[in-house]
């Protein structure tokens, strides 16, 4: 977790600040349509007819994929199946608890565990495909290392940066933005949020430009809130001698 939460104070603040994110990643959502276009990436896709005949099917490409990196542990491509049966598993049966956070869902240790798995195999697919990765891939990770997902920040700016070179759009740069301010990156994310705003539709320009200007405010809130709470949990407790005077 990013904060400590045992004071009321500092829940009832940090509820503020993800509720804030939360509205702003979704008019995201509607604004550049995050997780959709070529190769899908949000959970959505998951989500949608997991049934047990899905579940089974899926669970049997996890089990190839992860036969075959056994036997080519050199192989891009049996990485990259690995990791995208392991990101789909993550929203299937008992990963995900879809009546949980009031109706929005969430995923349960079991599920984060398995988005856990699917990080490590992207990142031995990466290793093994430096130049060209395949960016609906990407698109997947950068889901999962979202904060409704792994909640790491930075990795899923690395991943959008991914699609953003392969497939460039105002859509694309804007998710970058965020994820990129998510993870003190600002010079990241402005650069990103600038090409977000020169490749969207000039009708649309004002509106993203203060859309993403708004999150990023929001994220360098939680990003102070987060020193503060670094550095309280770190301070040396008093031992309650009064130190003498040299």
């Amino acid at each position: 977790m990013l904060f400590d939460l045992q004071s009321r104070g500092r829940r009832n603040f940090v509820r503020v600040i993800y509720l804030g994110l939360a509205v702003l990643m979704g008019a995201g959502f509607l604004l550049f349509g995050v997780g959709v276009g070529t190769g899908g990436g949000g959970f959505l896709d998951i989500f949608n007819n997991n049934g047990s005949s899905t579940s089974a099917q899926i669970s049997t490409l996890e089990k190839r994929a992860d036969r075959a990196v056994r036997l080519n542990p050199q192989s891009a491509q049996a990485w990259a199946d690995l990791t995208r049966a392991r990101y789909q598993t993550a929203g299937l049966g008992d990963n995900y608890d879809s009546a949980a956070n009031q109706g929005q869902g969430q995923f349960t240790r079991a599920g984060l565990a398995k988005l856990g798995q699917a990080s490590t195999a992207w990142q031995r697919y990466l290793k093994l495909q430096p130049n060209h990765p395949d960016a609906a891939l990407a698109r997947q990770m950068a889901t999962a290392y979202s904060q409704i997902g792994l909640d790491q920040p930075a990795d899923a700016a690395e991943a959008m940066e991914i699609v953003t070179e392969q497939q460039p759009s105002a859509a694309a740069y804007g998710t970058l933005a965020q994820y990129a301010y998510l993870a003190g990156q600002t010079r990241k994310g402005d650069l990103a949020s600038a090409k977000s705003v020169q490749l969207a539709p000039a009708a649309q320009r004002k509106l993203v430009r203060a859309q993403l200007a708004q999150f990023k405010r929001q994220a360098l809130q939680q990003a102070a809130q987060r020193a503060i709470e670094h550095s309280g949990s770190t301070q040396v407790p008093k031992s309650g001698r009064t130190q003498g005077v040299g």
